[in-house]
């Protein structure tokens, strides 16, 4: 799935193990992943859109017992689609609405928060889990405002658009793993959502290779007048939230520091907004969120899972959190006609496809490690993926952002010797790839760059 790079003379003359060229039919475009962000409609998104900002506020403490108004009446919205899109697909989508009873410094009170989750099961990896989220409530300047309306339209209607639109496109196919549309609540009161999720992902022992959270994803003018259309930025963490004191002080002195499995999500997700979306890309951003600011992938990671987030290329801060207005003829609050439907559909498409790929492909390979301290050469081993026809060993230059320096394809070996390359020099990783060609993302060495959840980690705080 990645593109090929020819070695230069230079390589040559340092007498570097030569990389094998990954054939055709695995580096070429899958039609799925093609047909599935064909699929993504911007109509349907604006549909979502216009119905949610319809039930006038969202806020996570205003009206639950309405059928019209408030964060309860759109939550039961929520669940009806999918149960409709279940229906549609004979019922492949297991709908349920978790919830618990939170208090927080935005809760004054003991509050129900419920998350809407639609599951659809693997047909032959079910414990291995995909994941995209967008959070449904809403909110004003004053954050406490539960009474004005809220219409959240980017922030963040255009998340769960996405997340419903995935939904209507994906469960039309079946996939090896499980994916999750995950519709959460109590994000701007202190992201309960998705702490709600992250428990209730550790309480049915879900393997969660990546959530994929959606947060204020539909406009493209900022407020100075630029406009910015041509990509979207994704978020990573770069070292584990979860790591210990003894990891972090062998990922100091060995590396890893900008490839945990979030960040070699990213550059999944990067890859194939290059293959599957014309003239669109992903923006990588080496930060776990915005400056100072946060989402509900936030406490996924805390959990132990990989995590990224999806955000416009350029943010307008006037439509961001603001009671709708118009003083000296600027245009404040959060409504409709600052959604850019066409943008909107490349950022669902680029989820979908992601979701497709990683569903596709077998898990990346657990318990990658590396040996050749003093050696001209280095030894890379992993254990076997569940569904792996084959893997591929990747390397890359310290200072290179993307797996495309070199690779070699070992067939269904769990272990290579790379004759002169030494282990000083480069970034190593491994990857699976499926019979048919599919490939997961780049596992790095050890626990900075495991996939795998420890299964001690503990479950983040309320």
């Amino acid at each position: 799935m990645r593109p090929t790079l020819v070695l230069t003379a230079v390589c040559l003359a340092a007498g570097l193990a030569m990389p094998v060229v990954a054939n055709e039919n695995a580096s070429s475009p899958h039609r799925l992943l093609k047909n599935i962000a064909d699929d993504v409609s911007p109509s349907e998104l604006q549909t979502t859109i216009e119905k949610l900002v319809g039930f006038g506020t969202r806020h996570t403490l205003s009206d639950t017992t309405s059928s019209t108004r408030g964060i309860g009446a759109a939550r039961q919205w929520v669940k009806a689609r999918f149960a409709a899109l279940s229906r549609n697909c004979g019922g492949c989508l297991e709908v349920t609405m978790p919830s618990q009873t939170f208090t927080g410094d935005r809760l004054p009170g003991p509050t129900e928060i419920a998350d809407v989750l639609a599951i659809q099961r693997g047909t032959t990896d079910p414990d291995r889990v995909i994941v995209i989220s967008g959070h449904i409530d809403s909110r004003v300047t004053d954050p406490m405002n539960a009474k004005s309306d809220a219409p959240g339209a980017d922030d963040d209607g255009s998340g769960t658009a996405a997340v419903i639109e995935a939904a209507r496109v994906l469960s039309r196919h079946k996939f090896p793993a499980t994916l999750v549309y995950a519709v959460l609540s109590g994000e701007e009161q202190g992201l309960y959502g998705g702490k709600l999720l992250a428990q209730y992902a550790q309480a049915h022992n879900w393997h969660v290779e990546a959530d994929l959270n959606n947060d204020i994803i539909g406009n493209t003018s900022g407020a100075n007048g630029t406009k910015e259309g041509r990509y979207v930025r994704i978020f990573s963490e770069g070292t584990r939230s979860i790591e210990t004191p003894d990891e972090a002080a062998r990922r100091r002195y060995n590396g890893g520091e900008v490839d945990s499995p979030s960040r070699n999500l990213a550059r999944f997700v990067s890859e194939l907004a290059g293959q599957y979306l014309d003239g669109f890309k992903a923006r990588m951003i080496y930060r776990t969120d915005r400056f100072s600011r946060g989402g509900d992938q936030v406490p996924m990671l805390a959990a132990g899972f990989p995590a990224v987030r999806f955000t416009e290329a350029i943010e307008n801060y006037n439509r961001e959190h603001q009671d709708v207005r118009v003083e000296n003829g600027v245009h404040y609050g959060d409504t409709p006609d600052g959604i850019d439907y066409p943008y909107l559909a490349n950022v669902a498409r680029l989820n979908a496809t992601t979701m497709a790929a990683l569903a596709m492909a077998p898990a990346p390979p657990p318990m990658v490690k590396i040996e050749g301290a003093v050696s001209l050469d280095t030894t890379v081993s992993w254990s076997a993926a569940v569904g792996a026809a084959g893997y591929r060993i990747w390397w890359r230059d310290t200072t290179s952002p993307l797996w495309t320096d070199n690779k070699q394809e070992p067939g269904d070996a769990t272990s290579l010797m790379l004759k002169n390359v030494n282990i000083d020099d480069w970034f190593f990783g491994v990857s699976s790839i499926s019979s048919d060609g599919y490939e997961s993302p780049v596992e790095f060495p050890g626990p900075a760059g495991s996939f795998v959840k420890p299964q001690s980690t503990p479950s983040p705080s309320k």
